[in-house]
């Protein structure tokens, strides 16, 4: 999952990004509402959360912007006000979801990943293929009985192979969906993940390479 964070306070800011990557996301961050919006167009985030009360350019106006070019990623907006109108204001600009401030990490947690799930086709929170099983809910991998010590990006590749159901993903879109913004896209992160993935899974293979269009399970 891939996350934009926009938010101008700072301090705040890191401290959610940190939260966010310990929960096995990939995350970037933005601190004012111009480079935000800069960020939103160029990558296909899952989520992007958005605090409304940005100086410059206020989070209306980007959340406006957003749903006019026909961004596709689902937007929490944050915001320190928390009555019923701003709550309505927020969610007929766009705002797929309203988080009033200060909020719980774990709710900040859960809803971004209601909102992932309704951003992409749903992975159901216990994927069986095999004798392999996949528990994306708790981050927890089983093969035959055994578990898998998966580091989060391994974990994140085989998420989204198994959400593909059978089509190829490439190296391409494995990088923009696991990893964030802090990636070289000429680096080979991809191609060693996926060889350490398959050994951690095991024999038979389950990861196959297509070639010319990357890989599939």
């Amino acid at each position: 999952m891939r996350v934009l964070v926009v938010e101008d306070d700072q301090e705040m800011a890191q401290a959610v990004a940190v939260g966010l990557r310990r929960a096995q996301m990939a995350v970037d961050v933005a601190f004012d509402g111009a480079g935000g919006l800069e960020r939103a167009l160029l990558s296909d985030y899952d989520v992007i959360v958005l605090d409304r009360d940005l100086p410059g350019m206020h989070g209306d106006e980007i959340c406006s912007e957003l749903i006019a070019s026909g961004c596709r990623s689902r937007v929490l907006m944050l915001t320190a006000a928390a009555s019923a109108e701003d709550l309505v204001d927020g969610l007929n600009l766009g705002a797929d979801d309203y988080l009033a401030k200060p909020f719980d990490f774990p709710v900040l947690i859960a809803r971004i990943g209601a909102l992932a799930r309704r951003a992409h086709p749903a992975v159901p929170p216990v994927v069986h293929h095999g004798d392999l099983v996949v528990d994306t809910a708790r981050r927890k991998a089983a093969r035959a009985g055994r578990p898998l010590e998966l580091a989060p990006k391994e974990f994140g590749v085989l998420e989204l192979l198994l959400s593909a159901k059978g089509r190829a993903v490439s190296a391409e879109e494995l990088l923009e969906r696991v990893w964030d913004e802090a990636a070289d896209p000429f680096t080979s992160a991809v191609k060693i993940t996926i060889s350490r993935l398959r050994a951690k899974l095991g024999e038979p293979p389950v990861i196959e390479t297509v070639a010319k269009r990357g890989y599939r399970i």
